[in-house]
């Protein structure tokens, strides 16, 4: 029987302008996304193509609460296996990634191909005539537990739903042009890290949809004329509005007084003493031919692509229950970089991780919300900059109805 969750958290008649802070709290709303969310009609971005270039590579994800093997199979195809032993459920993969001919269970031996397909029991026909397996048993109803699996420029997303659409349909057209245009190219990891968040998994993605903080909360684009809403820019819907892009081409920038006048933190320079003393991590070149130096893209729940001036990675926001998360970074070039490139990338993506002057910031102001909201969860959030709907302004960063975007998907899908 599912819970009716509405007596947990009451939606205020607002709508989607106004989030109830027991979104980011109640278990009930925890556990209602599990099968909702993460095993309901949705595609869940798995890894990259490069991380598994052989047969048997394979790197696992995290799809809500379960693990999910990725592998390369022998014909080139990739398959997604829940990494769980069809006998008892024990996990079949412990390291993060790595390479094998077969799956093989340590508790009894239960041992899958690399498709999933189930090969052998131990003891399948008893020893010396008695026991084994029951006459009823069949090995070819025994596989592991698959996903459908979608490949694009490089990114393998899954899905464990039947009805989820074709992920050109879900992602939008103009979304799927600007994963070509990041990741269509021969892509080339450059490293993994990851970050624990002391805040709820939703708060990091309400985080990312919203350009209306980064030149604000970090000061450092403000300063160093990275990241300002002054810049040419706007924001791009995906389909039914669950998904975005948030976009800005920094040479247009022509915002000195609307950052210095207003008492902004991010139009003092005093906010980093004199300026990075090592001017190249701010270098950057057109990686695209077209001016854009930042887009920010989502793909509903809880996939981000990056592409901050030329640190390029792809992010996973990963649940941890109702006030925790782990945000899962992949690091990434193009195979035909040169040595400049090549370490200008490693340059950019230390200053934007969770060591630098970004991804700190993002991870610190998500737990201070949590903090914040404890005592009160019958309030809500007010979500109105922009207006009401989940429409763009034509050329403008300065709104959040791609956050009301988001909410608008999840709600669709919680029932709330």
């Amino acid at each position: 029987m599912i819970a009716d969750i509405s007596t947990k958290v009451s939606w205020p008649e607002e709508g989607v302008r106004r989030i109830p802070y027991g979104v980011y709290s109640t278990p009930e709303i925890y556990d209602r996304e599990k099968s909702a969310i993460f095993r309901g009609p949705i595609w869940h971005f798995l890894g990259l193509e490069a991380q598994i270039p052989e047969t048997g590579m394979y790197v696992l994800a995290q799809v809500g609460e379960t693990s999910v093997i990725v592998v390369r199979q022998a014909d080139g195809n990739v398959e997604a296996l829940v990494n769980r032993c069809s006998h008892k459920g024990t996990p079949l993969v412990y390291l993060p990634q790595g390479k094998t001919s077969r799956f093989l269970c340590i508790y009894h031996n239960w041992c899958f191909a690399l498709n999933g397909r189930m090969l052998s029991a131990a003891f399948e026909r008893g020893v010396g005539g008695k026991g084994g397996m029951a006459s009823t048993f069949k090995k070819e109803d025994n596989g592991l537990q698959k996903m459908r699996v979608h490949r694009i420029s490089g990114l393998i997303f899954g899905t464990f739903s039947d009805a989820t659409p074709p992920f050109e349909d879900y992602a939008g057209a103009d979304l799927v042009a600007n994963i070509k245009r990041v990741c269509g190219r021969p892509l080339r990891v450059l490293g993994q890290y990851s970050q624990k968040l002391p805040s709820n998994w939703k708060l990091y993605i309400e985080n990312v949809k919203d350009p209306y903080h980064a030149s604000i909360l970090h000061a450092f684009n403000g300063v160093m004329k990275q990241d300002r809403l002054t810049m040419e820019g706007g924001i791009v819907m995906g389909s039914r509005g669950w998904s975005h892009i948030s976009y800005s081409k920094m040479s247009t920038d022509a915002g000195d007084a609307v950052y210095k006048d207003k008492s902004l933190r991010s139009g003092e320079i005093t906010a980093y003493g004199q300026g990075l003393r090592d001017t190249s991590m701010t270098d950057i070149w057109d990686d695209f031919g077209d001016g854009v130096s930042m887009t920010i893209q989502t793909v509903f729940p809880n996939f981000v692509l990056q592409q901050l001036r030329n640190s390029l990675a792809v992010r996973t926001i990963v649940p941890k229950g109702t006030h925790e998360s782990e945000l899962r970074w992949i690091a990434f070039g193009y195979e035909d970089d040169d040595e400049r490139k090549l370490n200008g990338r490693l340059k950019q993506a230390n200053m934007m991780g969770p060591a630098g002057l970004i991804a700190m910031e993002d991870g610190m102001i998500g737990g201070l919300v949590q903090r914040g909201i404890a005592g009160d969860l019958d309030k809500a959030a007010v979500v109105e900059m922009g207006g009401h709907g989940i429409e763009p302004i034509p050329g403008s960063r300065v709104s959040e109805g791609s956050v009301r975007g988001f909410w608008t998907g999840y709600r669709t899908l919680m029932g709330l």
